[in-house]
């Protein structure tokens, strides 16, 4: 007998979701179908989560695949992307825009995250990253976009440092320019999920279209963007002389013990390179000329004994670059082939160019200035997708005071979605928490008047 495991959704809800999912305009994004699908979009996050920890995603990576839905996902994740670029900042600008909650923004800009994780999850099967079919180009570009951000933060020293947003700030009224540092932070977040999303993709080299080997060598030379993340790891730093490391959405002070040990990132970073630079096809088309093996070349003063030993396989690596350092490899083989070129993003830039302030406008009118009722109906909804026992379940750590950061043991009765260590910080921090306590807990009500009028009616 299979052992239980919890679970979001049913067997029957994951498919009639994945079967639901469609792209949006630029134009559209945020209305009541948007903020639908996004819902939709955070229960598979959390369901295929849950799946993976225990083994059982075969169902949801079936659906993706037969369902064609992999392509979708990219395109969402790509019409976020220039939303954020081309819309946001109009938003911003407004200085008659004063919104009563950003919640509704905030929702636009996580859900790149949101889609993002939901890939990184499911990228690890190889049949997920076959069904992209010709997206995967899109989806390369985009990874080359991200990373290349990632590199430059890192080498000039400005990693984002901000904490998230609590409910509270996003419900305050002049919290746009807050939301603007939210955004920056969830910008880097976003980035470290696609290196991972890379390098599962770099793992299926053998399986992809040719014109993506090609984009990914040549076009856009990752082998020499990833040797920058090896130099430049955004994702440590080091503030009076203690380590500092960015893992699960936090940093976290390194112990000194530990200083030398792989993270999960470092992985990730080694692994692509090792994908690409030891592959048979890869080495057949990569131009070895002298700035990219002098590049590829620093590696060589990373691979250290102790790094080799948690990592057996970069020995294979290191022996690659010790002759590569003696040889001069053959030129890259040119074959005669029609090469493919991403789309996606390139036709939504070119079907709205002119019109980012008239898109602007519009969504101020009619999804970023919601009534008092509309904002608790939102709340309501969310309530209902957020099940606090499985997000208990998905989180690693154990949860923080609202007030003064320690580990809490107290969750607020009345809204059950903030945690304090002791009543004092409570009571400390009851004027910031009052407004979001207000909307969770007239939403958890609306719920249980919900579920007793079904049961009336069912009885």
């Amino acid at each position: 007998m299979e052992e239980a495991f919890p679970v979001v959704l049913m067997p029957g809800e994951v498919e009639a979701l994945v079967e639901s999912l469609k792209n949006f305009q630029l134009r559209d994004i945020g209305d009541h179908g948007w903020q639908r699908q996004h819902e939709y979009i955070e229960k598979l996050n959390m369901q295929a989560i849950l799946s993976a920890s225990a083994g059982h995603e075969q169902l949801l990576t079936e659906l993706l695949v037969n369902n064609a839905k992999i392509p979708t996902l990219i395109e969402e994740l790509i019409t976020t992307e220039i939303w954020k670029q081309k819309i946001f900042p109009v938003l911003c600008r407004l200085e008659d825009f004063k919104p009563k909650s950003t919640f509704p923004i905030y929702l636009v800009l996580r859900h790149e995250a949101s889609v993002i994780n939901l890939l990184e999850t499911v990228f690890f099967h190889k049949e997920i990253c076959e069904s992209a079919e010709d997206s995967i180009l899109d989806l390369i570009d985009y990874s080359h976009r991200k990373l290349t951000l990632l590199a430059a933060q890192s080498a000039s020293g400005k990693i984002p440092m901000e904490q998230k947003l609590s409910p509270e700030d996003l419900a305050q009224p002049s919290s746009m320019q807050e939301l603007k540092k939210q955004a920056e932070m969830m910008e880097f977040e976003i980035s470290l999920k696609t290196l991972s999303v890379f390098r599962f993709i770099t793992g299926q080299v053998e399986s992809l279209p040719v014109s993506a080997v090609t984009r990914m060598l040549n076009t856009h030379n990752f082998p020499c963007l990833l040797v920058q993340l090896v130099e430049h790891c955004a994702w440590k730093y080091r503030e009076e002389g203690k380590l500092k490391t960015f893992e699960n959405g936090t940093w976290y002070e390194v112990p000194p013990e530990d200083h030398v040990k792989m993270t999960k990132l470092d992985g990730q970073v080694w692994i692509a390179l090792y994908n690409l630079l030891l592959s048979s096809e890869c080495q057949r088309k990569y131009n070895f000329n002298n700035f990219n093996k002098n590049q590829i070349l620093k590696l060589r003063a990373f691979l250290t004994d102790v790094l080799i030993d948690q990592f057996p396989n970069l020995l294979e690596l290191q022996r690659f670059l010790s002759h590569l350092a003696v040889a001069d490899p053959a030129p890259p083989k040119k074959d005669l082939i029609l090469e493919q070129i991403p789309v996606i993003r390139d036709q939504i830039i070119r079907e709205n160019s002119g019109k980012w302030q008239a898109i602007a406008k519009h969504q101020v009118n009619n999804m970023f200035s919601p009534s008092e009722e509309e904002l608790k109906g939102q709340a309501c909804r969310w309530a209902k997708t957020y099940n606090l026992d499985v997000m208990e379940a998905l989180i690693p750590d154990k949860p923080r005071c609202g007030m003064c950061g320690s580990q809490a043991a107290k969750r607020c009765s009345r809204c059950r979605n903030e945690w304090y260590c002791r009543r004092e910080c409570q009571v400390q921090h009851w004027q910031k928490h009052k407004k979001a306590c207000n909307l969770m807990a007239d939403a958890l009500k609306k719920i249980q008047e919900d579920v007793q009028m079904q049961t009336t009616a069912t009885n």
